[in-house]
């Protein structure tokens, strides 16, 4: 019932143009000495480099359980969402003001800016194709909800950090190239810097966003709301059930951990309610196959 989307294909998207860019800007800063297009290289290279830290956290939660971690590796994908959040605070963020502020106070004169312009444009272009290929995979997910509201309920913490880098690499290409024109235009550095320093908060801005969005599935968050009303629907119609007590779920990563406590028709007999049990969670898993862990508790009280 719950839409499944490839967080791996997006990771892989971003990688790719990332590189590029960042090889792109790198050689555009060396030649422009622009703070613009370096703060960008540095981004461009920090995404890349959180891009191979997501391959490796989905690698992980495919780890099969051990007697000192019974219920896998899923979780892991949060930590390494978080740590590229933070990355992408310090690394980007406080880098780029820091080379904002630098150039504030030695100011620089702007070389071969046509070069600027041109490898911005190619960035954007790339960065675009990018952005596309992760929509594509947030528009499994989303099931009519706005940006935000998918953003604030999704517990696919990779493709959260994947799409609020991409969104962060536009607007910081957009803020460079606006930067680099007014420089060129007016002939002063000072725009060049004010661009480096809006590239840094723009960066730091959207790290807190993501750093808040997985820190909520570090400490331990339900499935989608969506998903939930899904299931709570699912066992209410089942015949074998007369109410159901609680319903508790857990994400991790990729899967789902789910508790039922609930008061069973009568059957007549054990084994007649221990049937009835196992094709409820059967037929449960069918049609929520991220269920990886299903307790199903009869009883006759909440």
């Amino acid at each position: 019932m719950a839409g499944q989307a490839d967080s791996l294909k997006s990771v892989l998207f971003a990688l790719f143009a990332n590189t590029s860019i960042a090889i792109a800007k790198g050689i555009a800063a060396y030649f422009t000495k622009s703070g613009a297009m370096l703060a960008e290289a540095i981004h461009s290279v920090a995404d890349a480099g959180n891009q191979l830290l997501l391959i490796l956290g989905l690698r992980q939660t495919r780890k099969i359980p051990t007697d000192d971690h019974p219920l896998g590796f899923g979780k892991s994908i949060y930590f390494w969402s978080f740590l590229v959040a933070v990355i992408l605070f310090s690394v980007g963020g406080m880098f780029s003001i820091y080379e904002g502020v630098h150039k504030l106070q030695h100011p620089e004169p702007l070389s071969f800016p046509w070069i600027a312009i041109g490898v911005l444009l190619f960035a954007i272009v790339a960065e675009s194709i990018s952005l596309w290929g992760c929509m594509r995979e947030v528009n499994k997910e989303r099931y009519g909800r706005n940006i935000l509201q998918w953003f604030r309920q999704s517990r696919s913490s990779a493709l959260i950090v994947v799409f609020g880098e991409d969104i962060a690499a536009l607007l910081g290409l957009v803020f460079a190239l606006l930067a680099i024109v007014a420089t060129f235009v007016t002939g002063n550095p000072l725009w060049d810097a004010l661009g480096t320093i809006s590239i840094g908060v723009l960066l730091i801005v959207v790290a807190v966003f993501v750093a808040i969005e997985v820190k909520d599935l570090l400490i331990g968050q339900s499935v989608e709301p969506r998903t939930l009303d899904q299931m709570k629907a699912f066992l209410a119609e089942r015949s074998e059930i007369a109410q159901v007590y609680n319903l508790l779920t857990m994400q991790f990563g990729p899967d789902a951990m789910v508790a039922v406590k609930a008061r069973m028709v009568p059957t007549g007999s054990e084994n007649g309610m221990i049937k009835a049990i196992n094709r409820v969670e059967s037929e449960f898993r069918t049609a929520f196959p991220m269920t990886a862990w299903l307790f199903f508790e009869p009883d006759t009280k909440d």
